[in-house]
């Protein structure tokens, strides 16, 4: 269904190691930064993305419209030849993907194990509608701060946050989140995200800094060393369209396959 020619590598980045104090100035920094992911609601824009696991390698382009943590609908094409080969709908409780190449309608729950069998990425849907929208949200108090490092010209902030413990990679002097490490209560790294060069990108009248590369890797917590990379590189994109609406249309004559009955799809 997609070309795996042109496949991007994942950047290796630096992370902070030599463990500070949290200071007020730094703690203002952390704010900064938190109400940051705040100021954006929506995303309409146009994308590569690229998927790597050890079953795949997968360059696609795809139409993005998403309201953080609600509704998303993707329109993805082959990025070789430009074809369509499948209509997304993402609800905060359901999916939809239309298979436009089988004329096969996948329907189920959109869960952690669904977006897995479809993006080859196993993620919570909140997590990726933060990812697509280029923003991570911030949201803890100054009490659930850790630990905070320095190093070559960041900081990092380590937040006790739901069952475990994210880390937050700020640059300092940009005041932007460069990256995110995500852990279990056990201690093991479930995912790192990298948020690359940064353009302006415009709502209501202002400019916004976002990301347009996203780089997003999630480690198997029983088979050590497998891995799964996903890349999104914006090729346009604007911030908080007004009057935004996602339309979808479910087709009547497809092929329906349940998504939450099989364990795997047929043809992946």
């Amino acid at each position: 269904m997609a070309a795996c020619a042109g496949l991007k590598p994942v950047s290796v980045v630096e992370w902070p190691t030599e463990q500070t104090d949290l200071t007020d100035t730094l703690y203002t920094l952390y704010t900064d930064v938190s109400r940051a992911s705040e100021s954006v609601s929506a995303v309409e824009g146009y994308a590569d993305i690229w998927l790597r696991s050890s079953e795949r390698k997968e360059h696609l382009y795809s139409a993005i419209q998403l309201e953080r943590s609600k509704d998303m609908r993707l329109i993805v094409s082959t990025a070789l030849l430009g074809w369509p080969v499948a209509d997304i709908l993402f609800r905060p409780d359901t999916l939809f993907v239309h298979d436009l190449v089988n004329n096969t309608l996948l329907v189920g729950s959109n869960n952690p194990g669904n977006l897995d069998k479809i993006l080859g990425v196993k993620t919570r849907y909140a997590f990726l509608s933060d990812l697509l929208a280029g923003v991570i949200a911030a949201e803890e108090p100054r009490q659930a701060i850790r630990d905070v490092r320095t190093g070559s010209g960041s900081i990092s902030f380590a937040v006790e946050s739901g069952d475990g413990t994210k880390v937050l990679l700020v640059n300092q002097l940009k005041k932007i989140i460069e990256g995110v490490r995500f852990f279990d209560s056990s201690g093991r790294m479930r995912a790192e995200v990298h948020f690359m060069e940064y353009t302006p990108c415009v709502s209501e009248g202002e400019s916004l800094e976002l990301p347009r590369r996203i780089e997003v890797i999630t480690f198997d917590p029983f088979q050590a060393g497998r891995k799964q990379e996903l890349i999104i590189a914006y090729d346009e994109r604007i911030c908080n369209p007004a009057g935004l609406d996602i339309q979808y249309s479910v087709p009547k004559k497809a092929r329906v396959v349940e998504l939450d009955k099989v364990m795997r799809l047929p043809w992946m």
